[in-house]
């Protein structure tokens, strides 16, 4: 493959709701340019972009993928995003590497969560965006009402450029409105030129196309003074005028333009090739890239091949044959293989060996990549979000701002001794994947993997498992609950041993009561020597090691403090070891003397939602023994932030309720913030459960 300088190259995400046909369309535009030599399928598990077993097995996409191929004089890097919402990582990957984010919408679904999310992700990004009505030969599908539906939801941006003829409820042709000419497709997606529709081919149709002509030019006319003035006075367009409108206006975010086809039948797929070649913008046409410098002041960096060379790696692959992969756009400059560049994010040098250019799974070596361009790297110490630069440019561009982690299971290894090829594996993956975090629970320390949702990890434990050889088993993890008391007692504690020679002998009287601290509070109140103070460290060592383990359930105890007032020692037999376990004993009597009773953490959760779920959430909040704090409005419109205070016992299966109750538009963080009493008629339930795990 050649390379292509910064106004030849076309960088496109592929993004939209589960479902929607976006790896079958990038399989067919893949296959209409001469880049493949079939129409492979996902239902077949043989398409270009879904080649990872996971990924064929399920039949969706998991991982985003990158095919690039040429047409005409262009090269086009095809993104294509998962739709599921647990590898919503995939969607901030790459847009973040888009030029454009082309949002796929099903004829026969319309418009989804999915559809919203993308759309909204490119435009708090800055990115064009365009829709493709995909599966408009579906029995079920209607065009015209999915067109409505993007007005209504994304307002008058939305701007019809390729729309269907439909006449007995199939489409008999295509239309493109900025060469006023329609087509038809054979069976195997060849164009040929037909008459216009009118209103006999198709109801309304002559009504309809009227319509849509006039908002077509209405959209284009917005983008140019002198467009406008021509439009007002009458006078229709020329081809280069619309192509020029569209262009600038996708840029500048006044036009969003939508086509249809059918990834099937390849209908409809010669005409977006032309789209991606006439109106989509190529890096030159992009907004500068923003960074910061050495001296973190802003900085804008232009997609220009001349200057000095910077890149961003904004997705990482975690290959055990390969090696680590790294996704790079090149943002500036030329990026070359055998050559050392600086990592401005670690400070180390990173040695490029080889460069590829990609196609699925196939690799294409390249010798080097110019500005706007993406490749891969292999075997470099960069991860995600790293930036690389020649030596002497000194330049950051912004970390990709992922979601967070949301659903936790605890992961164990299946099998005895493969605990740290475990490690290593999760490690690797976690470095792929960044909504995917694996580490210790300091409370209860259980090794915990989290990620987005269920699919999630299940497909992130099946990699480890064909990757590298590691066996897991997922459980829930445990709740940290604490012990404490809730009165005050005095009790004695005594340990005398006779043995031959000397004797053990630890006497004391210690007053427990409760307290604010987490961790234990000591004092000595003794008077008259009756304990040596050489052995006062001893008896509060004996106690803080009798905390790790309470009365009732075996948990840590917190909010403890205990006062030794008395005791007596023997001159001979007395030892540091006899009072550490005098302390112990008192401890036990104590603890049972003392109203013992279990404690649950209780964390702050803030939920993301819209403003028509907030009843059901309360509802399923106070289910949860959730305490609704307050809601105000968020920063997105028709959103609402929910704050409550909410038992993490509670809350394992609310990744998956909210998802259900929102549609996947919710969202949620939850902070441990306390810990408050357990209620008594789960005590005996947690005394139970706590026990059986040990």
């Amino acid at each position: 493959m050649k390379n292509y300088s910064p106004d030849k190259i076309k960088n496109i995400a592929i993004a939209g709701h589960a479902g929607a046909g976006k790896t079958s369309l990038a399989e067919a535009l893949l296959f209409k340019a001469g880049a493949t030599d079939r129409l492979g399928k996902t239902a077949d598990g043989n398409t270009v972009c879904d080649f990872d077993p996971e990924e064929i097995k399920r039949k969706a996409s998991l991982n985003t993928a990158l095919a690039s191929f040429e047409y005409g004089d262009i090269k086009v890097n095809l993104l294509d995003i998962p739709g599921l919402f647990d590898f919503e990582g995939g969607l901030y990957e790459g847009v973040t590497a888009a030029g454009t984010v082309m949002i796929a919408v099903s004829a026969k679904s319309g418009v989804q969560v999915g559809t919203q999310k993308a759309y909204e992700l490119a435009l708090k990004q800055g990115k064009p965006s365009m829709f493709v009505v995909t599966k408009v030969d579906d029995a079920d599908a209607n065009f015209y009402n999915v067109l409505t539906d993007l007005k209504t939801q994304f307002g008058p941006t939305v701007c019809p450029v390729v729309v269907p003829v439909i006449k007995d409820r199939k489409v008999v042709s295509f239309v493109n409105l900025i060469e006023m000419k329609a087509y038809t497709y054979d069976a195997k997606g060849n164009a040929v030129e037909t008459e216009m529709p009118t209103a006999e081919v198709s109801e309304k149709m002559e009504y309809r196309m009227d319509g849509l002509v006039a908002a077509f030019s209405e959209a284009v006319a917005e983008t140019d003074d002198d467009l406008m003035e021509k439009f007002f006075e009458g006078e229709p367009f020329t081809q280069k005028e619309l192509v020029h409108g569209i262009h600038k206006g996708m840029n500048t975010g006044v036009i969003t333009p939508v086509v249809c086809c059918s990834a099937a039948t390849t209908a409809g797929i010669d005409m977006l090739l032309k789209e991606i070649e006439l109106l989509l913008p190529a890096p030159v046409d992009n907004k500068p890239a923003f960074a910061v410098d050495g001296n973190d002041e802003p900085v804008e960096v232009a997609y220009n091949e001349k200057d000095p060379m910077s890149a961003f790696v904004f997705k990482t692959v975690a290959d055990p044959f390969v090696g680590k992969m790294s996704y790079i756009k090149v943002i500036s400059g030329v990026l070359k293989a055998n050559t050392d560049y600086t990592n401005t994010v670690s400070g180390q040098q990173e040695k490029i060996g080889k460069l590829y250019s990609l196609c699925g799974k196939k690799q294409t070596e390249v010798t080097e990549a110019q500005a706007g361009d993406i490749v891969v790297a292999v075997k470099i110490g960069a991860v995600t979000s790293d930036t690389i630069c020649e030596a002497g440019l000194n330049v950051k561009f912004p970390e990709i701002e992922f979601p967070k982690p949301c659903y936790k299971m605890a992961v164990s290894a299946k099998t005895q001794g493969d605990e740290s090829k475990v490690g290593t594996g999760l490690q690797r993956l976690t470095e792929e994947d960044r909504t995917l975090t694996f580490g210790l629970d300091e409370f209860t320390k259980e090794q915990i993997l989290a990620g987005l949702g269920e699919q999630h990890l299940d497909a992130a434990v099946a990699k480890l498992k064909t990757k590298f050889g590691a066996d897991v088993v997922l459980k829930e993890p445990k709740i940290a609950y604490r012990e404490t008391i809730r009165k005050k007692v005095k009790v004695e504690g005594k340990h005398k041993k006779q043995s031959g020679g000397h004797g053990q002998y630890g006497h004391v009287w210690i007053e427990f009561e409760p307290c604010l601290s987490d961790e234990l509070v000591f004092e000595e109140k003794v008077f008259g020597g009756a304990v040596p103070k050489n052995f006062f460290p001893a008896v509060e060592k004996g106690l803080q090691e009798s905390m790790k383990k309470g009365v009732l359930a075996g948990c840590p105890v917190t909010g403890l403090k205990a006062v030794l007032v008395d005791g007596s020692y023997h001159p001979v037999d007395s030892s540091e070891m006899a009072f550490k376990t005098a302390a112990s004993i008192a401890y036990k009597e104590g603890l049972k003397q003392a109203d013992p009773t279990i404690l649950e953490p209780i964390g702050k959760l803030v939920v993301t939602a819209p403003d028509e779920n907030t009843g059901d959430i309360m509802g399923d909040l106070n289910k949860r023994r959730g305490r609704v704090i307050g809601m105000n409005p968020a920063e997105k419109k028709g959103m609402t932030v929910i704050e409550a205070e909410v038992p993490t016992r509670e809350m394992q299966s609310f990744t998956m309720q909210l998802r259900q109750i929102t549609r996947g538009m919710g969202s949620f963080s939850l902070e441990h913030l306390r810990y408050e009493q357990l209620p008594g008629n789960l005590v005996s339930e947690v005394i139970l459960s706590v026990g059986d795990a040990e």
